[in-house]
């Protein structure tokens, strides 16, 4: 029996988009565990990635071509409609292929795929187990009866290891040449470069996410063991030579001892990769000790949702800290030498014109090094989605637009014209700001002579008996 697995990501940047930044650029970790699982229980996976193709026209002939028993695919809401035409394909090549749907967007939007008759199934929540019951029953002629099945949530340390050759050997088919099957995007993380996760879950209350995540995942946050995520390290530095990494957690250093644990397992095994990783606001400044502790052993940089400066928008979305957290863990980072790449939304249900200057203001004593803004959008199985439909601001009517970027508004009662120059402004940076930025770089220029020195003898071919090791900070 032949399992095809789908990704439909193409919202955002369309086919024969591969390494084009993140969404282009990485894989999906759903899928690739999902593979991962199945493998293990002995069926034959292989992978379609639209973001490879070219259009639909080979999408089709890839399906003629493979003829699978089953397809699978992931589906977060923006993917709906790339979905949803790759089933229409299928189905119309060969009806009866078994179509099998998961993903956040069937979890909390159930009936919108169900309304769909050619979809088989739909998997809730975790998928790996149910998903792999479900490619056993078919094989043994025993297809269950009903077409919503629930998933199991999985002991994460029982799980095999994310299977990124599935989408690095489909990737290579196609003219990718890195090593590794996901693309830096940042200096500071150079290449080779991976994803990983540590664990699954939220434990605080964010309205804009919540409550889909604890649906999805469980209440709270279930990690690996710090050995496991090491044994995985390991795995990769073995197979990819990996030179720097990204945790795809929420929020990592939510949990100090774990933290500590790892910084300590990371260096007795003999890591010195940078990484980056998520991180609240307020737990940055509350817990300075274990920023310090990880910085001294790869950290590089942290993912931080500042989300907004206005104290009052900050309490509706129920983000739990403050503007004066946000700007605090903004100087935590400067004293390490902390890359910040902050996410903030803007156009946020009752939120004010002065609100989205605040937000603005906060943006330019922050300084961060990298934008991430968003016009707020109303994602369904989340409370704020749940108000926006109540008091009938959404502007969403096609699922295309539940992309997070800045480029339609996405909730009634804005103006489009201030949102574009708030959207401007907040990445301004100020005359001193940029001073300072520019300080920094002469100071990091020079303050490593020894780097220097290991470049004249290059040039000069002048050999040396102790070989220079891994510079930690790249050049900016």
């Amino acid at each position: 029996m032949k399992t095809t697995l789908i990704y439909a990501g193409i919202a955002g940047k369309g086919f024969n988009s591969l390494k084009q930044g993140m969404d282009s650029g990485w894989i999906s970790h759903g899928l690739a565990s999902i593979s991962a699982h199945a493998k293990n229980e002995g069926f034959e996976i292989d992978l379609i990635d639209l973001r490879a193709l070219a259009d639909w026209e080979q999408f089709r002939q890839e399906i003629a071509l493979r003829q699978p028993d089953v397809v699978g695919l992931t589906m977060m809401s923006v993917d709906f409609n790339p979905v949803m035409e790759s089933i229409t394909h299928i189905k119309e090549i060969k009806p009866e292929i078994i179509t099998v749907v998961g993903g956040a967007h069937p979890s909390v939007s159930l009936q919108s795929v169900l309304d769909h008759p050619e979809v088989d199934y739909t998997v809730l929540a975790e998928g790996e187990i149910t998903f792999s019951n479900l490619l056993r029953a078919i094989e043994n002629r025993n297809r269950p009866a009903e077409r919503v099945l629930l998933g199991i949530h999985p002991n994460l340390e029982k799980l095999p290891f994310a299977d990124r050759d599935l989408f690095l050997n489909e990737w290579r088919k196609w003219g990718y040449t890195m090593k590794t099957p996901e693309v830096p995007f940042v200096p500071e993380l150079p290449a080779p470069f991976v994803t990983i996760i540590a664990g699954r879950g939220c434990r605080y209350k964010c309205n804009f996410c919540k409550p889909t995540e604890d649906f999805l995942f469980g209440k709270g946050t279930r990690r690996r063991s710090v050995a496991n995520v090491i044994n995985e390290l390991k795995m990769l530095r073995d197979k990819y030579d990996f030179a720097s990494f990204m945790f795809h957690d929420d929020c990592l250093i939510e949990d100090r001892k774990w933290c500590q644990e790892f910084v300590e397992a990371y260096h007795t095994a003999g890591f010195w990769q940078p990484y980056f990783c998520q991180a609240r606001a307020d737990l940055i400044s509350h817990y300075e000790d274990v920023v310090a502790l990880m910085v001294e052993h790869g950290l590089k940089g942290f993912f931080i949702g500042f989300e907004s400066g206005s104290d009052r928008v900050l309490r509706f979305i129920k983000k739990g800290t403050t503007r004066e957290r946000n700007i605090m863990a903004a100087k935590v980072c400067r004293k390490y030498d902390l890359t910040i790449w902050a996410n903030y939304m803007m156009g946020l249900p009752t939120e004010t014109e002065e609100e989205i200057k605040e937000t603005v203001s906060m943006l330019k004593e922050i300084d961060p090094d990298y934008y991430s803004p968003a016009f707020y959008t109303p994602h369904p199985g989340s409370e704020l989605y749940d108000y926006t439909i109540e008091h009938n601001l959404s502007l969403v009517t096609n699922p295309d637009s539940f992309r997070r970027n800045p480029t339609e508004l996405k909730i009634k009662g804005h103006n489009l014209d201030f949102m574009m120059w708030a959207l401007e402004e907040s990445q301004k940076r100020t005359s001193a700001n940029q001073l300072k930025r520019n300080a920094r770089k002469l100071r990091d220029k020079y303050a490593d002579p020894a780097k220097y020195v290991r470049k004249a003898r290059q040039v000069l071919g002048i050999g040396e008996s102790n070989p220079p090791q891994p510079e930690l900070t790249p050049e900016m």
